[in-house]
């Protein structure tokens, strides 16, 4: 952490607004997408923010507005799609290689994201980048 008085001073006019400082969505952020494939605890990222979970948490959201296993859960839905899209990936090794449980808690998430399963997102994809060829 930083202890530079300036960004001592910042940080807690942010937290008196509610929001994370630059460094802590920053440092957040990188740190759920450092362990997108095994996951990271919100204590842990409260810790590296220097902050409680449940302070962590409510100013995550406030700064981002989600919280962060939404966000987290969107960069896997996100990273998902890229490999959907641009690789032969069995579905079992996509969800593993995004940090699902198992392709069954993948399928369930992409389909309340998407709005339909991943291998349908997928053959929709396949036929956009060929018809645009």
């Amino acid at each position: 952490m930083n202890k530079d008085p300036s960004t001592v001073l910042a940080t807690f006019a942010l937290a008196s607004t509610g929001q994370l400082s630059a460094w802590q969505i920053r440092t957040a952020k990188q740190l759920m997408l450092d362990r997108l494939d095994t996951g990271i605890t919100v204590t842990e990222l409260a810790q590296a923010c220097a902050l409680s979970r449940s302070h962590f948490s409510r100013m995550f959201k406030n700064s981002t507005q989600m919280a962060p296993q939404r966000w987290l859960r969107e960069q896997r839905v996100m990273k998902s799609r890229a490999l959907l899209k641009s690789s032969t990936m069995l579905l079992a090794d996509i969800a593993l290689e995004c940090g699902f449980c198992d392709q069954s808690h993948f399928c369930r998430t992409f389909v309340k994201a998407e709005g339909m399963t991943p291998q349908a997102w997928q053959q929709q994809a396949n036929r956009q980048s060929s018809s645009a060829a």
